[in-house]
């Protein structure tokens, strides 16, 4: 069986992070604060940290 990893990742909306991680792929959400979610991706913690978009030009 492979080691367990970690990583983070940015994201630009916490809630829409939380719909989709937990439930879309169904990852059961662990500890969490108003700045990052940590995620269960099959025994994997994957961290979304709040980075709001800033610069970036808008995709519409």
């Amino acid at each position: 069986m492979p080691k367990p990893f970690h990583i983070a990742f940015p994201v630009d909306d916490l809630d829409a992070a939380r719909s989709f991680y937990a439930g879309v792929l169904g990852c059961p959400e662990g500890r969490s604060s108003d700045h990052w979610i940590d995620f269960d991706l099959f025994g994997h913690q994957i961290v979304a940290h709040l980075a709001p978009a800033t610069g970036r030009p808008d995709p519409s």
